[in-house]
């Protein structure tokens, strides 16, 4: 442990020791999402105090409990992954039920957010336990802080999108006619993959925040269109995890997901130019616009229609 969480130690104790801890609890304890100084000062505290401490991953818990001064001997370790969590919940009841104290912590941020958690809440609610938040980084309002989106509508939070083609279109497809923020997120072996499925939506802002937190933090705004590009532009673009904000959709959204709707059902019938011309003349729409959406749409096409 280094001496300035030495410190931090100190102050969690003195800032935090006096609120009331009861026992049996579950706490869902957020932690840092990169930058180790992230962690709060009542999580510190409560982690301290804690009889055993459910985790995602035992190893990485281990080692952010060494970095803190707080990896004492014998503290049980309980893993609670998204492949155990409702086995995991069993044995964190039965702990609750001896009267213990019980802390809960995914890899990074807050637990349940596109993180195991969840079922252990539920469990412990429907036992008549107590369940105690205890809030600090995340990586969804992180990046909502910075997009410069005014809160008069609220945002939606989608997290990972469905990993098959066919059903991440459909997804966007759906986010296209949403008139609030949304919040994405997506792994770096992913990113380039969703990049392509937001492409149809154009000239809606995106807020993109790779790697938040850490040394190579980076904060980028620009359209779902242009994406793609901005993430070939340099290969460390590419790396990292990724938060992404779709901006509000513009009034005019609604004509939008129609045009992109009706390429869509022409584009597997026909060739390209006559899917454009026809989509022209149902929608009014220019062709020249239409057209670049299908190129977005089915990129494999040559400019005579016809697949390679």
């Amino acid at each position: 442990m280094s001496a300035s969480f030495a410190l931090a130690l100190r102050a969690a104790h003195d800032a935090a020791a006096a609120q009331h801890y009861p026992k049996p609890a579950l706490y869902m304890v957020a932690t840092p999402i990169g930058n180790l100084a992230d962690i709060g000062l009542r999580a510190l505290h409560v982690l301290s105090l804690a009889d055993a401490i459910a985790c995602e991953d035992t190893r990485h818990t281990q080692g952010l409990l060494r970095a803190y001064g707080l990896d004492r001997p014998g503290l049980p370790l309980l893993a609670a992954h998204q492949h155990n969590e409702a086995e995991a919940a069993q044995a964190l009841l039965a702990r609750l039920q001896q009267g213990q104290r019980v802390a809960y912590v995914s890899d990074a941020g807050t637990p349940a957010l596109s993180d195991p958690g969840a079922r252990l809440a539920a469990a412990a609610h429907a036992a008549g336990h107590p369940v105690v938040p205890l809030p600090g980084a995340s990586s969804v309002t992180a990046a909502l802080s910075v997009a410069g989106i005014a809160d008069d509508g609220g945002f939606v939070f989608a997290g990972f999108l469905p990993s098959k083609s066919g059903e991440r279109d459909t997804a966007v497809q759906a986010l296209a006619a949403e008139p609030r923020a949304v919040v994405l997120l997506e792994a770096p072996h992913r990113i380039e993959a969703l990049a392509r499925a937001l492409a149809p939506l154009g000239a809606r802002r995106l807020t993109l925040a790779r790697e938040l937190t850490k040394q190579f933090e980076e904060i980028a705004q620009l359209t779902a269109a242009t994406l793609a590009g901005w993430l070939a532009e340099q290969p460390q673009r590419r790396r990292g995890e990724f938060v992404l904000v779709l901006h509000p959709a513009p009034p005019h959204a609604h004509d939008d997901v129609h045009d992109l709707r009706v390429l869509q059902l022409l584009l597997p019938e026909l060739p390209l130019k006559t899917a454009v011309r026809l989509a022209a003349e149902i929608t009014g729409q220019a062709r020249n616009a239409l057209y670049a959406q299908a190129l977005r749409l089915r990129p494999q096409a040559t400019d005579d229609g016809e697949k390679h």
